[in-house]
């Protein structure tokens, strides 16, 4: 069985050519191999927005699934797009790629309040759910996360603060997301502690935790190979 291409989308769409990514056709990228495929992943970053950070781990999967990296106009070092604004456009965004469907959805962080609004959106689009570092639907700092957004700033000076007010809070709404989810908190990870991954996993009714001894904010992108084999399990 042939090699999946990986698609990196990171700019503003325009008809069913991607921006920032010349000669490749959204739509028809997506039809590429689709005979051949067991899997259609998504990778959802968080605020970093960089479209590499799910790579170290996407690489350690079966090359048989198809892998799609998003990456988010205007947050981080990534190029603005006047139509991203809020959350909801970044789920628009995500959207573009559900022509096919169902996919699998792996979010750190931020990306994880993405996640969520497609899960309410498109139950029936999303076959399963793996959450790293996130909130998931609840704001952290409920829960003990220490505020990271000035360090954003300072790291980040240019990119768009929109993302500071979106704080909304989905606890009432978890309980009707169905897909099996499973979890990784890491035990050393401030901005989202474990009070928040025991939260979710009580919330979300088919869901389980994975503990990440020594896992930071990033783990999914620093240790991979920390937590690619449940992934692997949990995907197949």
């Amino acid at each position: 069985m042939r090699g999946v291409s990986e698609f990196e989308l990171a700019g503003a769409f325009s008809g069913n050519r991607l921006e920032g990514n010349p000669g490749i056709g959204f739509r028809r990228a997506l039809r590429h191999g689709e005979n051949g495929m067991t899997r259609r992943l998504l990778f959802l970053p968080g605020a970093g927005a960089d479209p590499d950070f799910w790579k170290p781990l996407g690489n350690l999967l079966p090359d048989t699934w198809e892998k799609i990296y998003f990456g988010w106009p205007g947050l981080g070092n990534q190029k603005r797009d006047p139509a991203i604004n809020c959350l909801d456009d970044l789920v628009t965004l995500v959207e573009e790629s559900l022509c096919y469907s169902p996919v699998d959805l792996l979010a750190q962080s931020m990306g994880g309040s993405v996640a969520v609004r497609l899960l309410l959106k498109h139950p029936e689009k999303i076959r399963r759910v793996v959450f790293t570092a996130t909130g998931a639907g609840l704001p952290m700092a409920d829960y003990g996360g220490a505020d990271w957004k000035t360090e954003y700033q300072k790291k980040y000076p240019e990119a768009s603060l929109w993302f500071v007010n979106e704080n909304r809070d989905f606890t009432p709404e978890i309980p009707k997301i169905s897909q099996p989810i499973l979890i990784f908190c890491g035990d050393a990870d401030d901005i989202c502690p474990l009070a928040v991954g025991k939260r979710l996993v009580a919330l979300y009714p088919n869901a389980n935790l994975e503990i990440v001894p020594g896992g930071d904010h990033i783990f999914a992108h620093d240790r991979p190979q920390k937590i690619v084999e449940a992934i692997r399990s949990h995907l197949r």
